[in-house]
């Protein structure tokens, strides 16, 4: 077969090291010694063209230091490819920095990891050959069908890691590392770091929970709401044309308590500092492994310069760049696409109205349920919309970044993650604010109704979270695991080498972005996480739970399920560091104005402390908010609908109540509306500052960097001046 004459490299069948030098003593051929494969299906073959592409391809990788090996199936013929050990040594040579100690030809590495391996040979197999070809341009023209790493050496992370028998055990991260390389290893370090930290803010949140729970009979406001059985709630929308009793939304008043109660505010407060402390030790934790790594001098740009230069000896930084015009039309079109999806909010709105009509007219059995089914509902088509527009945001985004002309890959996945997440979080929060933060102060009153408005407040997030959570996981492992299961059905070739080959390509094939994608997902579940808990305590616990899985189920997708993934070096989460911590800081924002605006706490402490019966001090007989139901009530008289004889049971009421704090004679804001608002832009300032200066005060407080890695950092600095200084080559000026 093609090529098979020029190999003569031995390479252990166990461990992930290779020889760095050439040994000239083996005819045979392992399994374990190739370093990438080709997949061609043979019908290409048909085609001249693309035979002669293929080809010139693996002539120029011969004329660069590549051997080949050939060898076929019925359908598909494979090429196993593998890199002259001169391009690892040149690697070597050109990366070597002050970190290595001490220095000289004694210093010079026997074997090279293989991780470290896989990712220069893809770096070169991708940087533009002589014919101007690279191996994703051929692939992508058909020329070769797939080209990947091959899989070796996994069983020990099968075993000890990528199972669901291990959810609960400590994860082998430096195992991880040898395998998928660092920036996978820091990746499931940070998802590990982020479910330990999860803990503390769980149990917390059920606390709050509990404690709402606890006062689920003896809540004073939902005892009124209960008994108030001679009071009617004016009709809402135009739909729902009948008058309800206060009493029939008992069960709602009590379960609406659980989530909206004193203990929210304390728990938001802890959060903002939760998020921050998370950060700091997440910094902390991230330089004591790199340091172990030994990347903490590791400079990127001069990783990327020498892998260009082992590609092709001509190489040329590409340098930096700015336009003006191009940043203008991006920044444009970015806010195109951030409107189109605060839009999709006022669909969702108007679905709602449509549902409701819908489901009055078409589902009567539904009765009191309607608005529990809207919401359902609603939540629902908000899911759908979510992973329609995540496909088209992701293809805007590669859009955008590529019209930006990136400098390196690396740079290319930064700008894309800030594009791409950004569009992400308006489609996953943009209809959540609208409906928290404006929906609900648009209602107008029973006789000047707008006419899209509704009662909907963020019982919807538990439902969108839960949602996301539980069918994202679904259906992230089973459409791998049945995509792999069809691949699978024919038997492999009874030739060990060939069938290892073809065990590798049946496995789900992995792209440029797929650890992006993962990033992704727990980026938008923090954002969650942290930003509505004030609405929706359990969240970090729900949150737990489902990273529990996630963590064994990405395992199992990367190391059963999936082709191997290139490794990436890397000593740090990059980009994604900048969003954490932005997201904490719009966490503080949102629970703030979810607490000041959405929720009950604002107008009950008022009432408590200007209104209520303990506003001239505590009455050990009396509950502080008894009356509050009925003060937080505004009238309305039913004569004064535009047409009340099409409301059902009007002859019988007189005056109608709905939740504000309108006049009754002209429908004007009252003086405890002004009042109120002016506690709630009050407490939101405060509240936020209160919250930025602990934040501040925490990250001041946590030092990015621990003192043990300082230290190590110093004395390693030392011994080098120490070696040069006392080096036979130093001399006396």
């Amino acid at each position: 077969m093609r090529g098979e004459d020029s190999l003569r490299i031995l390479v252990p069948t166990e461990g992930e090291s290779l020889p760095l030098m050439d040994i000239n003593t083996c005819e045979t051929e392992a399994p374990e010694l190739w370093d990438y494969v080709f997949v061609v299906d043979r019908r290409t073959q048909r085609n001249p063209g693309q035979v002669q592409r293929q080809r010139q391809f693996l002539e120029e990788l011969e004329n660069q230091g590549f051997r080949y090996k050939a060898m076929e199936d019925q359908e598909k013929e494979f090429f196993g490819i593998r890199a002259d050990n001169r391009m690892f040594d040149r690697y070597w040579r050109l990366t070597e920095t002050e970190d290595t100690v001490p220095r000289g030809e004694l210093s010079r590495p026997t074997s090279i990891r293989a991780t470290n391996r896989i990712r220069i040979v893809d770096f070169v197999l991708n940087s533009k050959m002589a014919a101007g070809d690279t191996l994703q341009d051929l692939v992508k023209d058909g020329v070769f069908e797939a080209g990947f790493p091959l899989h070796k050496g996994e069983e020990h992370l099968k075993k000890k890691w990528a199972r669901w028998r291990s959810m609960f055990q400590r994860q082998p991260i430096s195992d991880i590392r040898d395998y998928f390389g660092e920036k996978v290893a820091l990746y499931f370090a940070w998802l590990g770091w982020y479910t330990y930290m999860l803990v503390p803010a769980a149990v917390i949140g059920l606390i709050v929970f509990l404690s709402g729970f606890s006062q689920f009979e003896a809540s004073q406001i939902s005892k009124e709401i209960c008994k108030a059985h001679d009071i009617y709630m004016c009709p809402r929308g135009d739909h729902n044309r009948r008058f309800q009793r206060l009493s029939d939304t008992c069960a709602y008043a009590k379960l609406t308590h659980l989530f909206d109660n004193e203990g929210t505010v304390l728990f938001a407060i802890f959060m903002a500092l939760w998020a921050t402390v998370f950060l700091e030790l997440w910094k902390r934790e991230r330089a004591r492994v790199v340091l172990q790594w030994e990347l903490y001098g590791w400079d990127e740009d001069q990783e990327e310069m020498a892998l260009g230069l082992i590609s092709c000896p001509d190489h040329q930084p590409q340098l930096h760049q700015h336009s003006y015009l191009r940043s203008t039309v991006i920044l444009l079109l970015s806010l195109l696409m951030i409107c189109l999806m605060i839009g999709m909010a006022h669909v969702l709105v108007v679905y709602r109205v449509l549902a409701a009509a819908l489901f009055n007219s078409a589902l009567p059995f539904l009765g009191e349920q309607v608005t529990t089914a809207v919401v359902v509902s609603g939540a629902l088509v908000h899911y759908v919309i979510i992973l329609i527009m995540t496909k088209i945001n992701k293809y805007v985004a590669l859009k955008l970044c590529d019209f930006e002309k990136p400098r390196t890959f690396s740079e290319r996945e930064s700008k894309f993650t800030i594009k791409f997440f950004t569009l992400q979080f308006f489609a996953h929060f943009s209809s959540l604010i609208y409906i928290a933060f404006i929906l609900g102060r648009i209602n107008g009153h029973p006789g000047k109704t707008v006419r899209l408005a509704g009662l909907w407040k963020l019982e919807e997030m538990a439902i969108i979270m839960g949602l996301k959570q539980t069918l994202s996981n679904c259906v992230e492992y089973l459409k791998p695991w049945l995509a792999h299961k069809c691949r699978s059905l024919r038997a492999p070739s009874q030739d060990p080498e060939l069938g290892h080959w073809q065990r590798n390509y049946r496995l789900n094939p992995v792209y440029t972005f797929s650890l992006f994608n993962e990033f992704m997902e727990m980026m938008i579940q923090y954002g969650f996480t942290t930003i509505f808990v004030a609405a929706f305590p359990l969240a970090p616990l729900l949150a737990l739970f489902s990273n529990l899985v996630e963590i064994r189920l990405d395992a199992i997708k990367m190391v059963r399920l999936q082709r191997r993934l290139v490794p990436r070096k890397a000593k740090d989460i990059g980009t994604w560091l900048q969003v954490l911590e932005i997201i904490g800081v719009l966490a503080v924002i949102a629970n703030g104005m979810v607490i000041a605006f959405t929720s009950e706490f604002i107008p009950r402490v008022v009432y408590k402390y200007r209104y209520g019966p303990c506003r001239r001090g505590a009455q050990s007989e009396v509950d502080c908010f008894t009356g509050y139901v009925n003060h937080s009530l505004s009238v309305f008289y039913t004569k004064d609908f535009q047409d009340p004889a099409k409301i059902e049971g009007w002859e019988n009421v007189t005056e109608c109540r709905y939740r504000d704090y309108f006049s009754a004679q002209d429908s004007n804001f009252s003086e405890q509306q002004w009042f109120l608002l002016a506690i709630r832009l009050a407490f939101l300032i405060l509240f936020e500052h209160v919250a930025l200066c602990i934040k501040l005060i925490a990250a001041w407080f946590v030092p990015d960097v621990p003192q043990s890695v300082k230290n190590e950092v110093l004395k390693k600095k030392y011994q080098r001046l120490e070696e040069k200084s006392c080096s036979p080559k130093s001399t006396d000026v």
